[in-house]
């Protein structure tokens, strides 16, 4: 790793004496110096030095920038690894893509998985104004193409990997393209219980804070006029799950947010609900499931029972896979660790 990020006007350059990699190199060390268009070095440059501090986190060496020239310090592997992941920044750039710390990160993951990071990057699912959604990663991508390829899609995986986010921005565009007439979302409100009648309101103002995140990944989709438009027309349907139970969903884009929390009779009443002409979307993480510890999970039991019926399909993400904040990442990755070495401690409490 980097001996650490400096501002690019504060770094060293790798011809000073007093820098480590100005000392002949040995036969495990290697350096390469890349030659930059103007574009590249100013989109690498960024601002604060953001772009290259990511590169020297994701890169197993040294990086430095002296105007055209990006030199890359390290061991033989690591440094062969730097110049295809610079290369294909370069790439993006000259199709016009503007580069940012994640631009970096999804390059490294996708080379790592032998992808190409611009049929990743660059396949725009929604935009509209300022905003542009595109997948970020590998799996982000195939979560995308398994959408548009099948009826029902199941995104399980931990939070902040986009699962709720991108199929949202393909409702959009679906609705926008006129494949479909309305869009629903639906969420279980599972905690509400005994505590739901002692909030203030109607149903649904009782019910908004679990269908909130919904709305504002709408809002983050649409111009707030027009979410308002939609919902007052009937084309946007935001509602709990038990709205659900007797209808058929015709040409719509339905998505049912964290799944976990359905049980095993929810999860069937609401996939048979799937009308023509319409596609289903369900997103979960089965590590956060806040179901009575009796009651089994619709989302875990789904997977054993659809898995290989045609038309429908499950992707499943990983921590590195959230696009959010790095801690975030490391949170989840910590998580999982901890339920790796108690998972004998809670077998062990079962049986007894």
């Amino acid at each position: 790793m980097g001996s650490g990020p400096r501002p690019a006007s504060a770094r060293r350059s790798p011809d000073d004496a007093t820098h480590p990699s100005a000392r002949p190199p040995t036969s495990a060390l290697m350096r390469s110096v890349v030659e930059l268009s103007n574009d590249v070095a100013t989109e690498l440059a960024g601002s604060q030095d953001a772009v290259l501090r990511a590169l020297e986190t994701e890169l197993d060496c040294d990086v430095f920038l002296r105007g055209n020239q990006l030199t890359l310090d390290g061991d033989e592997g690591a440094v062969q690894a730097a110049v295809a992941v610079v290369r294909e920044l370069s790439e993006l750039v000259d199709q016009g893509h503007e580069l940012a710390p994640g631009t970096v990160e999804a390059v490294v993951g996708a080379l790592s998985e032998h992808e190409s990071p611009a049929r990743i990057l660059e396949d725009v699912v929604w935009r509209h104004r300022a905003t542009r959604v595109a997948p970020k990663t590998v799996n982000q991508k195939r979560y995308v193409d398994s959408i548009r390829n099948n009826t029902i899609t199941f995104g399980i995986g931990p939070a902040g990997t986009g699962k709720t986010f991108l199929a949202v921005a393909l409702a959009a565009a679906a609705l926008s393209r006129r494949e479909v007439n309305r869009i629903i979302l639906t969420r279980p409100a599972v905690e509400a219980g005994e505590r739901l009648g002692f909030l203030p309101g109607d149903l649904m103002a009782k019910v908004d804070p679990y269908l909130r995140p919904l709305f504002d990944a709408l809002h983050d989709m649409l111009e707030p006029e027009k979410v308002a438009q939609h919902l007052e027309r009937g084309v946007i349907e935001v509602a709990p799950l038990a709205f659900m139970r007797g209808r058929t969903l015709n040409d719509s884009f339905i998505i049912l947010d964290e799944a976990q929390n359905t049980s095993p009779e929810q999860m069937k009443m609401f996939l048979t609900r799937l009308g023509f002409g319409s596609k289903m979307i369900v997103t979960g993480d089965v590590t956060q499931i806040d179901l009575p510890r009796e009651q089994g999970s619709g989302l875990v039991a789904v997977a054993e029972i659809l898995q290989g019926v045609d038309d429908v399909d499950f992707v499943r993400f990983g921590g590195e896979d959230v696009v959010r904040h790095k801690l975030v990442r490391q949170i989840v990755a910590a998580y999982d660790e901890h339920s790796q070495r108690m998972a004998p401690e809670l077998r062990a409490r079962k049986a007894g």
